[in-house]
């Protein structure tokens, strides 16, 4: 076994892969960008490494920093995690020609099953199904071949990025270009493939696990069929659609995917499933790295899969068969992002001012995050995962519903509620699962209108915000209770985040503490977590802002009307179309905003004049800033 292992990511991953370390006994090198110097895996870590400044490129995509950095800490090995280089070939020849054990699969397997077109070739030769298609230069020909629907794939990426459904084969040419681009800008290869599209797909990978002395097995499934945009969204192991014979086959086709390109390590392999024949399902892709859904796979099994990857990249034997391989009782994931889905599910970000993560009997969090944690634009946005095991599927969803209404990340927007209700959606009960569910349903699973116990606890927080601190004699007039001479009580002004501006007239009675709100209507008690103005329940949460329209009307200083144009999300300002003084029309694009690898384009909401623009390319900026202002046309008024 190793002495010192360096971790090449961060956040949830790098901590993950560090518990394991330390477990072994193995000293863990951290690496950190600037925007990370604080962050959890560095403090957890025996020892950190600063790398460079906040970009991506000039820290965690830099082979030569990172391979310095192992060499000034004396690390044998690299784990590379999930995501920036964990599946780059030239990275795991980087580290090899330095000395350095990369604890994944040779770089010749990463680079065959890094390309989509070569993988299916490789394991359909091999004989394992793969979804029929075609690939350049004989797309659109491959795709009148197929009929419609198709799906248009990136042979170099990952992801669901350049990722394009086509069901209307006249729409063909433009979808292909479009494509096109994004694949280039992502990859930085255009190279496509065409795919027969399979509707109410479900997605079921397989874990796998080689070592380099020949042996190779499955570990059963994983269902991941609740994705939205082609990102998963919650895992959970085993497959209620799968019976043993399925199960049996499934696996020895993904051994035999292994075996085909030389695998060595852990690695999934993932599968496309009519949901109505399970016995029909399709080679898609292998990731040739661990899963960020390992963990549901790991409780089901017994297996500690960091621990093996670290075990056979030192040159151990698998000691097991397939047939020691058991599956007992039932796991389920759920990724915690930082995302709005109030907002669409933009990214969000900020400062964690409160966290609650939840443990306890059946519970795992594995997590990157602690209070104080800066949230920003520049990766990615999951910030940590709840998982729950049981003895059986349906109590594994119910102790999972009721962690994510444990988990609390006060000052950054999470889809944790989201989660939550979509885990009560009796669909998902069922185990009716398609990967177009959540797309279908997530509407129905956003709080359009806000309970009124969470106004009651708002007007509290601003209430409390409001009156007199210190000791001595108060006048009893300027106690914010509502109380009017001769009136009706006095509203309280404040606005929630995502909603309109309210003056709302408290009814109830509360209890305001420093990290409690508790407020009774109509007899009920409802209790809320509360950090400064944000308060959280049952994984939703809620930012309090103060709002007085007097005070703004009479000052001049309102600003939040519909010709403010403000950011949908932090990040970064790329493009600026319009300069202050010039006419622009209705939907006319005016600035582009990218958080997170996705970009938003910020439109005119009606005709008019550019009155104010607040921002020039390459501005960092906060949700909800003000970027521009749009005065309307005349007839617009």
């Amino acid at each position: 076994m190793f002495d010192t292992v360096l971790v090449a990511n961060r956040g949830e991953i790098a901590v993950r892969v560090i518990r394991t370390l330390r477990s072994l006994g193995v000293r863990s090198v951290a690496v950190f960008s600037d925007a990370d110097a604080d962050a959890r895996h560095v403090r957890e870590a025996d020892t950190a490494v600063r790398i460079g400044p906040a970009p991506a490129a000039e820290s965690y995509l830099s082979v030569e920093r990172l391979l310095e950095a192992a060499a000034r800490t004396g690390a044998q090995a690299v784990h590379p995690g999930y995501g920036f280089l964990a599946e780059n070939a030239a990275f795991a020849r980087a580290c090899a020609d330095a000395g350095l054990v990369f604890i994944g699969p040779p770089a010749d397997a990463i680079a065959l099953m890094g390309d989509k077109i070569r993988a299916k070739e490789t394991v359909e030769a091999a004989g394992v199904p793969v979804v029929p298609g075609g690939r350049d230069p004989e797309l659109a020909e491959a795709a009148h071949k197929l009929g419609a629907p198709v799906l248009l794939k990136p042979s170099a990426g990952g992801g669901g990025k350049g990722m394009r459904l086509v069901r209307d084969l006249t729409l063909l040419d433009d979808e292909i270009a479009a494509a096109r681009r994004e694949a280039r800008a992502s990859f930085g290869d255009d190279t496509l493939l065409v795919e027969r599209w399979v509707d109410r797909p479900r997605h079921i990978e397989i874990q796998v696990l080689a070592d380099g002395h020949g042996n190779v097995v499955h570990l059963g499934e994983r269902e991941c069929s609740l994705q939205r945009r082609h990102q998963k969204v919650v895992e959970e192991a085993p497959s209620v659609l799968l019976d043993e014979a399925t199960r049996a086959a499934m696996g020895e086709a993904a051994v035999q995917a292994a075996r085909s390109c030389g695998y060595a390590g852990a690695g999934t392999v993932e599968f496309i499933v009519p949901g109505n024949d399970p016995s029909s399902y399709y080679f898609m892709e292998m990731n040739t790295r661990l899963q960020v859904e390992h963990p549901v796979t790991e409780l089901v099994t017994g297996l500690d899969l960091v621990e093996w990857q670290l075990r056979v990249a030192a040159g151990e034997r698998l000691p097991f068969a397939q047939e020691d391989i058991t599956l007992t009782g039932h796991a389920v994931e759920a990724r915690i992002c930082a995302e709005d889905p109030a907002r669409g599910f933009l990214p969000s970000g900020g400062t964690v001012v409160m966290l609650h993560e939840p443990r306890g009997d059946g519970i795992r969090t594995d997590s990157g995050l602690s209070e104080g944690t800066e949230v920003g634009s520049l990766y990615d946005p999951m910030l940590s995962k709840v998982i729950a095991y049981g003895p059986d599927r349906a109590t594994a969803l119910r102790k999972l519903r009721a962690a994510l209404a444990d988990t609390v990340t006060l000052g950054v927007p999470t889809n944790a509620g989201f989660l939550r209700r979509l885990l009560a959606h009796p669909a998902v009960v069922a185990g009716e699962l398609d990967t177009g569910l959540v797309e279908r349903e997530a509407d129905s699973l956003i709080q359009d209108e806000v309970p009124e116990e969470v106004y009651e606890a708002a007007a509290a927080v601003r209430l409390d915000a409001l009156r007199p601190k210190g000791e001595g004699w108060t006048d009893p007039f300027s106690v914010p209770s509502g109380w009017r001479l001769g009136g009706a009580p006095k509203p309280v002004g404040f606005q929630l985040r995502v909603s309109e501006p309210v003056e709302y007239v408290p009814r109830g009675s509360h209890t305001v503490t420093e990290d409690q709100v508790a407020v009774t209507l109509d007899g009920v008690r409802h209790t809320f977590r509360r950090a400064g103005d944000w308060l959280g329940r049952d994984g939703d949460a809620w930012q309090v802002r103060d709002h007085d329209p007097v005070a703004a009307s009479l000052s001049g200083a309102d600003r939040s009307g519909a010709g403010s144009l403000t950011a949908p999300m932090p990040g970064t300002v790329t493009v600026v179309k319009v300069a202050v003084g010039d006419q622009v029309t209705a939907g006319q694009s005016l600035l582009v905003v990218e958080a997170m690898k996705m970009e938003h384009v910020v439109s005119a909401p009606h005709a008019g004049t550019v009155a104010e623009l607040d921002v020039t390319p390459g501005a960092t900026v906060a949700m909800d800033q003000v970027l521009a202002v749009v005065t309307p046309a005349e007839e617009d008024q």
